[in-house]
């Protein structure tokens, strides 16, 4: 326990102690009214019911003990000091009963948004198709669990399959959207030969419920993302991009390469503005290689003096022997280089070809 909190945890015995004595060293003119009435006020939101019932019991007894002392039980201005405190102390343990019924409440909140996101983005298996996989999300509010960043991995008849992708906007819209690209991807995944068409569908999908939600007002509608495909057997990756952030390869030895899409293309649900012909890139993945693949809760993410991760200078000649050991050191740097104060969401997916 810190320093602060541990003394704040013992303000209310301080207040009281203050209280009696003031009230002692000085004249029967003079009130040490708020020391006592703060105390079981301070006590309300740290303390059990039956502490802040006790603060504010000794609260009153102190202030009577006090009276008794001085011998002015009976003055006009001494009953009303002790009225005072007492019915202060009653409106503290009320407090404390509403606000331990708020913290509830909002912990049965959190538990809800927490199964949310787990039902929406389930943790992949650490191996699939022979390869290592790890996932890690980090929301930007620490109130928060779930909003537009999703990932998911999918095996499949052509190889492994992957997505990592931002829906536009926050809130449910987002997470109904993330929903709909997530389910719509791992159908695709299964049955279209290809990334592009596998992209096609995921452009469809969102056509499809922006239509039944009455446009963009009503859904969010676009969604910049990165598809990924590891050929069972074949030691290469496809990577087809839709405006999102480059993923990036680490080699076993430390060299990074970010896999730069050879021309830009419209996010997911932007057909509407005109035919867009994805592309496929192809890079090879030798033994070792660790394939990464981000939001832009990360590569977005400032320092105190405004300038942005670099993600290429921050990891290149990072050695990784596990996934997940680089998606926690990943994490706890964005975290360092934003001083703890990240500004969006992080979906961070990484795997690696033993």
């Amino acid at each position: 326990m810190s320093v602060a909190r541990a003394f704040v945890r013992i303000l209310p015995a301080l207040l009281i102690a203050a209280g009696a004595v003031y009230d002692y060293c000085t004249p029967s003119d003079f009130t040490a009214a708020p020391f006592f009435t703060a105390a079981p006020l301070v006590a309300a939101p740290l303390y059990s019911r039956r502490g802040t019932a006790l603060t504010g019991l000794a609260a009153v007894a102190v202030v009577l003990g006090l009276h008794l002392t001085i011998g002015i039980v009976w003055h006009t201005d001494a009953v009303t000091e002790l009225v005072t405190v007492a019915t202060v102390a009653v409106l503290a343990v009320l407090i404390n009963a509403l606000a331990r019924r708020s913290s509830e409440q909002l912990a049965s909140a959190r538990e809800v948004a927490e199964a949310a996101q787990r039902a929406v983005l389930p943790e992949p298996a650490e191996r699939i198709g022979g390869f290592q996989i790890a996932a890690c999300y980090e929301a930007a509010r620490a109130d928060a669990f779930i909003g537009g960043d999703l990932y998911a991995v999918q095996d499949s008849p052509f190889g492994v399959r992957l997505i990592v992708g931002d829906v536009r906007g926050k809130g449910m819209g987002a997470v109904a959207a993330v929903a709909v690209v997530i389910g719509a991807f791992r159908e695709a995944a299964e049955q279209e030969a290809t990334l592009e068409a596998v992209a096609q569908r995921l452009e469809q999908a969102l056509a499809r419920e922006g239509a039944r939600r009455d446009g963009l007002d009503a859904f969010e509608g676009f969604t910049t993302a990165v598809l990924a495909e590891l050929p069972h057997g074949d030691w290469v990756v496809r990577v087809l991009n839709r405006g999102h952030p480059p993923p990036v390869l680490l080699y076993a030895d430390g060299p990074l390469r970010t896999l730069l899409p050879a021309e830009p293309a419209l996010p997911l649900g932007m057909g509407e503005l005109g035919p867009w012909p994805d592309r496929t890139e192809l890079a090879a993945l030798p033994g070792g290689a660790t394939l990464l693949l981000y939001t832009d809760g990360l590569s977005e993410s400032r320092d105190r003096h405004g300038r942005f991760y670099d993600v290429e200078a921050r990891l290149t000649g990072r050695v990784v022997t596990e996934p997940g050991a680089l998606l926690a050191a990943v994490a706890k740097d964005v975290r360092r280089h934003s001083g703890g104060g990240m500004a969006d969401d992080m979906a961070l997916l990484a795997v690696r070809r033993p």
